[in-house]
């Protein structure tokens, strides 16, 4: 019932919904109620019966208007009842829970929300009082977990984070062994720690009759506010990759006004961008694209200036941590045949310091070049023929090569190499590529991005396509060819077109494609780029076979670097999140000092198979150089995985350098990085979550309140069936419902009389 109408339903039922709620309805002896209706019917029947001059309808009328007011004065002789469960005095227990967070530092209603709890919950106010006369109170500060507390007054509000599954967990167990009528919670109902399962507390305290009585603590709605709600930006990058990052933002009150999202790389400004703010409700999405010139863990800063109007800007702002690499990676490029297109990828990236493109360019039967292998051993056998071998390199490109160049064997290792090894496969269109290279029936045609159909008879297909990037292609960082998505899609249009063998007009469910041409005699789009995930791994489909074009043609002019930049990016992004022997994930990546955190390592062998028997450990670096040692612990039931916690108790940034061993040998290693400050988590979605404290009050039998309709909450809590209780029944014959309505009854049998001329 909506807390406004309680008031009126408590006047005319003279107690409370909560109590109706609570208690079940009984009657008195039933005797003398039926005993008054009967007679008193009889005689309604007789004189209406036998009165002379009025109609039928009339008699009808006032019969039923004497008959119901005569039920109503026969109820109250039932003298009916409302049996309660009552807590007895001082034999039972109340916990009261205060959030003691940073969020109840907000001031979103002219006064810091802190300071309203202070004082409604004062030692010394009327409220506290009438609980003190009634339970033991034991109150309780939480944030991440619970402690005990002594006064309101000795909260401080500095927790960083807010579990509301620990502070009531934390409360119950302090309470287990007393009599306990119920759990007040005192929060804005932020609760940004995913550990636990409130749900099963929830049905846990149901099942012990421990009801909680929600109270919440600012507003549910703010007027004005800007929020960066998330950011999507890959976790590692290689160095001067340039990356696309996503922000989404979200707004109160502000809806259709710009602002400027600035980028900072740590504290130097590298990229402003201007964004409408959506409609109420809704998400804007912007793309900002930023290069990763910088090796080391990075710290990118997305914020947005705070408004006049609004209560908080820690929201308007959030750091995400990005390892930018220095690393050199090898990509291993299959070629069937000499053309240029090998020629001009390669000269695309020899500047390019971490990108190794080592080739086997197959010149006659059974002949091959190697290109820029590390040593003469290096491919000696051709295309590899083992895991171990193939595995090292960290994408795999075909080129116009048909697949009965592979054994069965090998065309199966490809497809691993992409669902397990989490490699990235490239496949580039050519007379032998694709289904013309009879691809079709093999492993590859499933991690493929496109549906690859029978090839056709003569005469082969040929088509010359102009390219232009999708919607999804102008805002993905492999497609941009300049500094704004509008200077990129000018520079697509001017760009001459390209050929190809290979009728690709389909991509597999889930693929998404960045590029398309079009050209004369087709019957719609070609697809020129595109890609999907597959197992661990990516696959990527380009069909031209000569984009060597957008560098000779004799349009472009001989400065251009079009086709380099698009090289680099495309080989960058086909290794960017291919993982080592040895990957490790630190949860969460940001966290307070003082928190635990959680170190997972996946573990494979060189053939990338889950090891379960490796010995692991994590050497930690703290901001002051002072390091240890923390051993990881096989997760029995999940093959390969390795973990452990501990907690940084310095602020700055950890590094976490995770050696994994068997049998005395080397398996790999990796770091990870986590960064130790006062987080800001308390200010995102930091309105006052009605429904969540609504829904935690209804499941457990309580209710819910805000500051300003607590007035009731000792009575309710005194009848809430916890505890210490004894059974008392409330009167309800004397409700100013029943009285006012035999009222009515009775004036509207005499006002019919008086209208219908019978008084």
């Amino acid at each position: 019932m909506p807390r406004w109408l309680e008031g009126p339903f408590e006047f005319l039922f003279k107690y409370s919904p909560y109590l109706y709620e609570k208690g079940a309805f009984v009657i008195g002896t039933p005797w003398p109620a039926v005993a008054v209706l009967g007679l008193g019917l009889a005689a309604v029947l007789w004189s209406y019966g036998h009165a002379r001059g009025v109609a039928r309808r009339d008699r009808a009328v006032l019969a039923t208007l004497r008959v119901a007011a005569l039920a109503l004065l026969s109820f109250c002789l039932l003298q009916p009842g409302l049996v309660l469960s009552t807590a007895v005095p001082q034999q039972s227990f109340v916990g009261l829970l205060f959030d003691d967070s940073r969020s109840m530092r907000i001031a979103d209603d002219g006064q810091a929300r802190a300071e309203r709890v202070a004082e409604a919950f004062g030692a010394k106010g009327p409220l506290v009082k009438a609980l003190s006369d009634r339970f033991k109170l034991r109150s309780f500060r939480f944030a991440e977990s619970a402690s005990r507390l002594g006064r309101v007054e000795d909260l401080e509000f500095t927790g960083t984070r807010t579990s509301l599954q620990r502070g009531l967990d934390g409360a119950r167990q302090e309470l287990a062994s007393v009599p306990l009528s119920g759990l007040v919670l005192v929060t804005d109902g932020a609760d940004n720690v995913p550990a636990g399962e409130l749900a099963d507390l929830l049905l846990a305290l149901k099942a012990r009759a421990v009801p909680v009585f929600t109270v919440g603590v600012g507003r549910d709605r703010f007027e004005h506010d800007v929020e960066i709600t998330r950011v999507d930006l890959p976790s590692s990058v290689l160095k001067g990759t340039s990356v696309t990052a996503e922000v989404r933002l979200a707004q109160r009150g502000l809806g259709g006004q710009k602002v400027q999202l600035q980028v900072e790389d740590a504290g130097r400004l590298v990229q402003t961008q201007e964004v409408t703010l959506p409609d109420e409700g809704e998400s804007a999405v912007t793309r900002v694209h930023l290069t990763a010139a910088e090796p080391g863990p990075r710290t990118f800063r997305f914020r947005v200036a705070a408004h006049p109007s609004e209560p908080i800007a820690e929201n308007n702002q959030q750091d995400v941590l990005v390892q930018v690499t220095d690393d050199r990676e090898k990509i291993l490029y299959v070629e069937g045949e000499p053309r240029f297109e090998l020629k001009f990828v390669r000269r695309a990236v020899s500047e390019d310091k971490n990108i190794q493109v080592v080739c086997l360019q197959r010149t006659s039967q059974n002949k091959f070049l190697r290109l820029d292998v590390d040593d003469g051993e290096e491919l000696a056998a051709g295309f590899p023929r083992t895991r171990e071998e193939l595995f090292r390199y960290r994408g795999l490109v075909l080129g116009s090569v048909e697949a009965s160049f592979f054994t069965a064997d090998q065309l199966r290792m490809i497809a691993e190499f992409v669902s397990q090894r989490g490699g990235g496969l490239l496949a580039l269109g050519g007379r032998h590529a694709f289904a013309e290279g009879g691809y079709a029936r093999t492993p590859l045609a499933d991690v493929l991005p496109v549906v690859l159909e029978e090839p056709r008879t003569e005469p082969r297909f040929f088509a010359a396509l102009k390219v232009e990037p999708t919607a999804f292609g102008m805002t993905h960082g492999v497609t941009q060819l300049a500094a704004t998505e509008e200077e990129s899609a000018e520079r697509w249009k001017t760009l001459p077109p390209v050929s190809t063998l290979n009728p690709v007009r389909r991509t597999r469910p889930g693929a998404v494609t960045l590029l398309t041409g079009r050209g004369d005699g087709l019957p719609g789009p070609q697809v020129v780029l595109a890609y999907q995930r597959y197992g661990a791994g990516k696959a990527l489909a380009f069909t031209a076979q000569d984009s060597w074009m957008w560098q000779m043609h004799a349009d472009v002019p001989l400065e251009d670097m079009t086709h380099e930049n698009l090289w680099r990016q495309l080989l960058r992004w086909l290794v960017s999140g291919v993982p080592g022997p040895v990957g490790v994930t630190v949860t969460p990546e940001r966290t307070a000092p003082g928190s635990a955190v959680t170190v997972t390592a996946t573990v494979h062998d060189e053939r990338f198979l889950k090891v379960n028997d490796a010995q692991v450990t994590a050497s930690v670096t703290a901001p002051s150089g002072a390091q240890r040692t923390v051993p990881l612990e096989w997760a029995v039931g999940k093959d390969g995985e390795y973990r452990a916690t501990f907690t940084p108790t310095e602020k700055g940034r950890h590094d976490v350098r995770v050696e994994a061993t068997r049998a005395g040998l080397t398996l790999g290693g990796h770091t990870a990085h986590l960064q130790a400050a006062d987080l800001d988590a308390e200010y995102f979605g930091a309105e006052m979550r009605r429904e969540l404290l609504e829904r935690i009050a209804e499941q457990t039998g309580g209710r819910f309140y805000t500051l300003d309709t607590l007035a009731s909450l000792p009575s309710d809590v005194g009848y809430s069936g916890g505890g210490a209780t004894v059974q008392e029944t409330k009167a309800l014959w004397d409700m100013p419902a029943l009285f006012l309505a035999v009222v009515a009854l009775v004036s509207a049998e005499w006002g019919y009389r008086k209208y219908r001329g019978l008084a």
